[in-house]
C-alpha cells in the first residue's frame, strides 16, 4: 500500500524510523525479490540484508507494524507499540524568518510533479534555513512520503538532519513526529493541523513545530516560549 517508486529509499527509511538500524552502512543491499515465482510480486517486495554484526531486537519485531498508505498507527496495539527510543534533536534554531516560512508550501506545490497530475499524494520535503529546497518525496501515504525522504538522504550520505525544516503537505501525526525526531529533524511544518499528541512528543524532544502554514499565516505549536521569528 505504497506508491511504486523509490522503493529501496522507503525501506531503508523504514528500517532507521522504526529503530531497527541505526545507520545506512547497517544495510549491505536492498533489492526486489525475484525469485518468488511469481509475477504479482516483482517489484513489490524488497529484501533487506544487513551486517552480519547488526542485531535486530526482537521484541521490535512483535510491535505488529506494517507500513501502508494508512495513518501509520492503525494496525498497532497502542501508542506504547509503536514508540521508538529517540534522542533529544539538538541545534533546534531560536530564529526563524517569516517570509521565508510563507513560500515553502509554494515550493513544494512546484516541485509535485506527481500531484501536478493526480490531486491526490502526500509530501514530505527538505528545506534548509535559507528556504532551500533539498529535497522531496511524494506518496499515497504520509509516513511513506516520510520514509522515502530519510531513506534518500540516508543514502545520500547525510545521517543528520539539524538545522533543517521539514514541510509535510497535510496533518501533523504523533508517528510523523517520531519519524523526524529519529533523524534529528529540528523543525517540522505543515499546511495541516498537529494532533495533541505530537505537540506533545515536539515537545519533549525539543522540536519546533509549526501547523496551518498557508498564505501569510501560521501557528507555533512548540518551542513557543524561546523561538523569536523575525
Amino acid at each position: 500500500m505504497r506508491t511504486p517508486g523509490s522503493d529501496e529509499q522507503l525501506s531503508l527509511g523504514f528500517l532507521y524510523t522504526e529503530g531497527l538500524i541505526q545507520a545506512a552502512d547497517e544495510v549491505l543491499s536492498l533489492k526486489y525479490c525475484h525469485d518468488e515465482g511469481k509475477e504479482e510480486s516483482l517489484n513489490n517486495v524488497i529484501r533487506a540484508e544487513l551486517a552480519h554484526a547488526i542485531k535486530v531486537d526482537a521484541g521490535l519485531l512483535k510491535r505488529n507494524f506494517y507500513t501502508t498508505s494508512s495513518c501509520g498507527v492503525c494496525g498497532k496495539a497502542s501508542i506504547d507499540a509503536i514508540r521508538v527510543n529517540c534522542s533529544v534533536v539538538h541545534g533546534t534554531p531560536s530564529r526563524l524568518n517569516a517570509e521565508m516560512l510563507f513560500a515553502l508550501p509554494e515550493k513544494l506545490a512546484e516541485a509535485q510533479h506527481v500531484f501536478q497530475h493526480t490531486g491526490g499524494l502526500h509530501a514530505a520535503a527538505l528545506f534548509n534555513l535559507k528556504g532551500d529546497l533539498l529535497a522531496y518525496q511524494e506518496d499515497v501515504g504520509r509516513h511513506n512520503a516520510l520514509d522515502k525522504l530519510i531513506g534518500l538522504m540516508l543514502m545520500k550520505g547525510e545521517a543528520a538532519f539539524a538545522s533543517r525544516i521539514l514541510l509535510l503537505s497535510g496533518r501533523i501525526s504523533f508517528e510523523l513526529v517520531q519519524k523526524a525526531v529519529r533523524a534529528g529533524i529540528s523543525v517540522i511544518a505543515a499546511v495541516g493541523a498537529p494532533s495533541s499528541l505530537a505537540i506533545e512528543l515536539a515537545e519533549e524532544f525539543g522540536v519546533t513545530l509549526i501547523g496551518f502554514l498557508k498564505g501569510q499565516r501560521f501557528n507555533v505549536y512548540s518551542k513557543k516560549e524561546e523561538l523569536i521569528i523575525e
